[in-house]
């Protein structure tokens, strides 16, 4: 297997788990249309997804700093689909959320693994760092796309297709372990080098910046295609290509904060992003017209710019613990906002739905705020040849 490979079927594996976390967004307009949810109870689906997944993936976090677990990517890409799969299947609110929590788990299960096993193939580089979570902004990308085609063909029964792309995934993870362990095999044994000392304080900050954008990104992809429709007068599909514009301006916010961080340093890169994210979710909420597309590629483009480096970063303030630094600044970035979901549905009930987004303006400055304390690392934590091995074969890790 060439040496980029890996990373190849990493991204690719990333896109067919984070499709999940994208679908959740997307079906809620036909939750609201077929079973006349209101706002607040429709969040709530997006609140399942993401409460047990915020709580859970820290867990799993400190589970694969301990023990290598590579057998968790192909059981939660799987655990991922199934969930989703079943969602529209059953009337009862109860159960829909049972399933779309079910989702959630596995998503959470899966970003810490991934993350920790990525950082090995990627050798410590940005730009392959870049690629692998542009794989996940991608799945991002096509889950409206996909939910559009078969749930507005078929209706919420047809959503046993979408399990699909976690069939997909989970294929491609048994290829990436035997390439690692072909890839120490070769390069045969080397000394472990110092882990560094873990900066907690900075890692804390990072952590709050990520929940502020996690909260203005998640928000937005939650009530965006209905924002815009409302604001454009227009069918499901204009709402559907609001959504697709927000998600596919991620991917671009991923590759180009890879290249950004090899002529700048991380930091400033995620904090000048920051400023223009702002600045962009105001033009989302204010600007008239068919504009708002405009505003919507800028403000996910802004918003995903810092999203890999916020993963590096995290691992280089917890060497010790990069499981844990992944688990939370890979996967939280996609989950917690999702707590915040009700309370903007509820608001935007009360209100309207531009006053319920209006606050979301506030979210990039508060991420941008905590990114002017935090010290750039003096270099990216180097990947020993023993984290490969055991990141290969399984073997258990030391505490």
């Amino acid at each position: 297997m060439r040496r980029n490979t890996p990373i190849v079927l990493l991204s690719v594996g990333h896109a067919c788990v984070d499709v999940y976390q994208g679908c959740v967004a997307a079906l809620v307009p036909f939750f609201i249309a077929e079973r006349a949810y209101s706002l607040a109870v429709a969040s709530g689906i997006v609140l399942a997804a993401s409460l047990l997944s915020s709580v859970a993936q820290p867990v799993f976090g400190v589970l694969t700093d301990r023990w290598a677990m590579p057998w968790l990517l192909p059981v939660s890409t799987l655990l991922g689909g199934v969930g989703i799969a079943l969602s529209g299947l059953s009337g009862s609110y109860p159960l829909t959320l049972a399933f779309v929590a079910l989702s959630g788990i596995g998503v959470a299960a899966y970003h810490p693994e991934s993350a920790r096993v990525a950082r090995v193939a990627a050798r410590g580089s940005h730009r392959a760092m870049g690629w692998f979570s542009t794989g996940g902004t991608i799945g991002f990308a096509l889950a409206p796309l996909m939910v559009a085609a078969v749930v507005a063909t078929g209706g919420l029964r047809w959503t046993p297709l979408l399990v699909l792309p976690a069939l997909a995934g989970a294929a491609m993870c048994l290829p990436v372990v035997r390439a690692l362990q072909e890839q120490q095999a070769a390069d045969g044994p080397r000394t472990t080098p110092p882990r560094g000392d873990d900066d907690v304080a900075s890692f804390v900050k990072l952590s709050l910046a990520v929940v502020f954008r996690s909260i203005a990104f998640i928000g937005l992809s939650t009530f965006i295609s209905l924002y815009v429709r409302q604001r454009l007068g227009g069918s499901t599909v204009t709402g559907t290509a609001a959504l697709t514009v927000l998600y596919l301006g991620s991917t671009v916010g991923s590759v180009l904060g890879g290249s950004l961080a090899a002529r700048w340093d991380r930091v400033t890169v995620a904090r000048r992003s920051y400023l223009v994210a702002a600045v962009a979710v105001a033009g989302v909420v204010w600007v008239p017209g068919p504009a708002v597309y405009l505003f919507v590629a800028l403000t996910s483009a802004g918003l995903y710019v810092p999203f890999s480096l916020q993963v590096t970063l995290g691992q280089d303030y917890l060497p010790s613990r990069v499981g844990t630094a992944g688990g939370i600044t890979l996967g939280l970035t996609v989950s917690v906002g999702g707590l915040a979901g009700p309370g903007i549905g509820a608001l935007a009930d009360a209100t309207s739905l531009r006053t319920a987004l209006a606050p979301l303006v506030l979210m990039p400055l508060l991420s941008w705020l905590f990114f002017r304390s935090l010290p750039e690392p003096s270099g990216p934590g180097a990947v020993s040849a023993d984290d490969a091995a055991r990141s290969a074969s399984g073997a258990v890790k030391p505490g």
